[in-house]
């Protein structure tokens, strides 16, 4: 199946570009020129990853890109300007899984879409499903919680399902395959697919920050996620839940 991307852009000629560009590698691409049409588009068609400007005239990207994900399991790559950092944490926060900064090279587009659509759940066929059923999900259970990492699903006490982002799963996945074993910012980075620059330190600690508030009884005090100063983060798992 081709991944569907939306393009929400009010410039014509970047959007026209970016959507160019993506369907000339393979991807199905529809574009948008304000939240509005976007709104209108998503109530008739599902899409995998949406590449939002954050600064449009009405709904800005980051209000546009919150509604998405109260609706749909989608990927978010916000688009910011150059020097706006403060636009870039708030995007993470909001659950974003990555961003671009303006201007920028169409390679990069490409690069940064690959990294999130790996990421990203696709919908399985019906046939997948049945295998699926056949042989199992893979489950790892810590303390009173259950992830079904194939289904991307966390569980709390008497199954309550627990509110994830994508990015957040994302952070909790590695650790959990790699639970037990130090694990630095950048590798961390890199497991998740993030490219290398200089926000990718500030975007992991953001995730697990967010993470600890959903998954820790005592965020401050840690019984899970705990930090090592100056050398990283370890998940700590009993040796009969670890791998």
């Amino acid at each position: 199946m081709r991944a569907r991307i939306i393009i929400v852009e009010d410039e014509p000629d970047l959007r026209d570009a970016v959507a160019e560009y993506l369907g000339a590698n393979g991807y199905d691409v529809a574009t948008a020129e304000s939240a509005a049409a976007a709104r209108a588009m998503l109530e008739k068609q599902s899409f995998h990853l949406a590449v939002l400007d954050i600064a449009m005239p009405g709904e800005d990207g980051l209000s546009l890109g919150r509604w998405m994900r109260s609706k749909l399991p989608i990927g978010i790559i916000y688009a910011t300007a150059a020097g706006t950092a403060l636009d870039r944490i708030v995007g993470l926060e909001l659950g974003a899984d990555d961003y671009i900064v303006k201007p920028y090279e169409l390679r990069e587009v490409l690069a940064r879409v690959r990294s999130v659509l790996r990421r990203v759940p696709q919908p399985a066929a019906p046939q997948a499903s049945k295998v699926e059923a056949a042989t199992g999900r893979r489950f790892m259970a810590f303390g009173p919680f259950q992830a079904d990492l194939d289904g991307r699903l966390v569980t709390g006490a008497n199954g309550t399902v627990i509110d994830m982002a994508k990015s957040e799963f994302d952070v909790l996945e590695v650790f959990l395959t790699r639970a037990n074993r130090l694990l630095t910012r950048a590798a961390i980075s890199e497991a998740i697919g993030f490219m290398e620059d200089p926000e990718s330190s500030r975007a992991v600690d953001i995730r697990i920050m967010r993470l600890r508030k959903k998954i820790e009884a005592d965020p401050a005090n840690p019984k899970f996620l705990r930090t090592v100063r100056g050398e990283g983060y370890i998940f700590s798992l009993p040796t009969s839940e670890g791998n």
